[in-house]
């Protein structure tokens, strides 16, 4: 379900934002994972940009995407990598 709240970013951050949107609780994607999903296979530096660009890290899960190495990356909310640690935790994932 894709974030309801009236979203203010580029076309093509707003399709990033809701793609995260539809990530599960308890489950991750990596960037390249999301371009893709989004028709954009090659964008996934662009997908982790606009993460970070997320106005609403907790109502848009941006914590449930990873790195293709299987690492965290980064997290743009409060507390960064340590939050977005605790809050795959919380969801029952450990990376």
């Amino acid at each position: 379900m894709a974030y309801r709240k009236k979203l203010i970013g580029t076309d093509f951050q707003i399709k990033v934002w809701n793609a995260i949107s539809k990530i599960p609780k308890g489950k991750v994607k990596t960037y390249k994972e999301l371009a893709r999903s989004i028709r954009k296979p090659k964008a996934s530096r662009a997908v982790a940009n606009a993460c970070g660009k997320n106005p609403f890290p907790i109502k848009i899960p941006c914590h449930r995407v990873i790195r293709s190495d299987g690492r965290l990356g980064g997290y743009s909310g409060k507390g960064g990598i340590k939050t977005k640690r605790k809050l795959l935790r919380n969801e029952g994932v450990f990376i």
